[in-house]
């Protein structure tokens, strides 16, 4: 059993206050659950959209943190398939493994894990729309579905290339997989934050004879030819991004545009909920449309992103009359794994190159404004917890 004593872990206080505290330690509630002391974690552009407040029903009292890996502590008494010491990779979809959706590998839209399951099914840290499930950016963490979610990281596999397997190299990856790209595509992916970088990437492999990355940070934009080899333009040098687009397309636009944007969590309250600031502000569908807009008739447009409320229209009639290809959905992460996994052991990806920054558990309120703020040419900030 573990210890009664209180463990450290970041805590939610409200827009833009986030701050580590001492909180009860997991517990097994669930014959199927683990607790798992976490080794490193991560923070995520879409846990931005927590931290400015945007998410509805996001909790005082929340620990975030969807990606992270550790080392199983406890198992309930059912658990058949971990032990106590196992270093483990952990998907940020709580998910059954039993429901119609899991059972047809659809992970991110389990139906036993959320009373609020019509959409979403649950992440960890993720506001109760998700669950209400605490998340790992924190000392150790519970982990429902202990026997169907985590999986044995292989010896050979780095700790920071692991933590980057649990959900944004898969959702990149996903992003890349939803475009039914074939041999030649012209590829255009919006947004080279970590999981633009690993859709353009992922693009090549599948095999794309053009990647385009669009965004508006250069240092961003030079990681993105560095690491996905890719043809970047910043879009606040043109007067319209997409005209642009159609110029170098032979005016046909591209044959798969990714949105790995989504709502961008910028911006203040007036421009997140009227969407009135455009350039990929928060609640604004601008990525979205214009993918919609940039790819050619016949095309597809695949949505990896994070969406929460949206307060503006998207063309959807410009979709319909373009006969466009809509694929969306949040990563199925393990689905993604055995694929990713064969990838980084024969070379072909080091998810790790995208890390930035390495961030003390205590130091979490800093890394925040680090990411929020795009300092520092912060990409990707790893979390390091005390626990030893």
């Amino acid at each position: 059993m573990i210890e009664e004593v209180p463990m450290r872990a970041m805590v939610y206080r409200g827009p833009y206050k986030v701050r580590v505290e001492e909180k009860d330690m997991p517990a097994i509630e669930h014959p199927n659950d683990a607790v798992v002391r976490v080794s490193l974690g991560a923070i995520c552009g879409s846990d931005l959209h927590l931290y400015h407040g945007m998410m509805p029903d996001t909790r005082v009292g929340t620990t975030f943190g969807h990606e992270f890996i550790g080392v199983v502590e406890e198992v309930g008494s059912s658990v058949q398939s971990l032990r106590r010491g196992d270093r483990v990779l952990v998907p940020f979809n709580i998910f059954c493994g039993s429901c119609w959706f899991c059972a047809r590998g659809l992970y991110a839209n389990c139906h036993n894990v959320n009373p609020n399951a019509t959409a979403v099914g649950a992440i960890y840290g993720y506001s109760h729309t998700a669950g209400g499930y605490d998340g790992g950016q924190s000392e150790f963490v519970r982990v429902p579905f202990a026997d169907v979610g985590p999986t044995l990281i292989p010896e050979w596999m780095d700790d920071e290339d692991a933590v980057m397997l649990t959900d944004a190299l898969p959702t990149g990856y996903f992003g890349a997989q939803l475009g039914d790209i074939v041999e030649g595509d012209v590829v255009v992916v919006f947004g080279a934050g970590p999981v633009g970088l690993f859709a353009a990437k992922s693009a090549w492999l599948m095999g794309a004879g053009r990647v385009i990355v669009i965004d508006h940070l250069e240092y961003r934009l030079e990681k993105a030819r560095t690491f996905a080899h890719a043809e970047t333009y910043n879009f606040v040098e043109y007067d319209d991004i997409v005209v642009h687009m159609k110029k170098i397309t032979d005016h046909l636009g591209a044959d798969v545009a990714i949105d790995a944007v989504g709502a961008e969590a910028d911006g203040n309250f007036l421009q997140h909920v009227t969407a009135a600031k455009l350039k990929l502000q928060g609640g604004s569908p601008v990525a979205l449309n214009w993918a919609i807009d940039s790819v050619r008739k016949g095309g597809t447009v695949s949505v990896v992103g994070a969406y929460g409320p949206i307060f503006s229209a998207v063309k959807f009639g410009d979709a319909v009359n373009k006969g466009l290809t809509l694929r969306m959905n949040q990563c199925p992460v393990k689905r993604q794994w055995p694929r990713l996994f064969e990838h980084i052991r024969n070379g072909y990806l080091k998810p790790s190159d995208i890390v930035t920054h390495r961030i003390p558990l205590e130091h979490i309120a800093e890394g925040y404004h680090i990411f929020s703020a795009k300092l520092d040419g912060c990409i990707k900030p790893l979390v390091v917890p005390s626990a030893g």
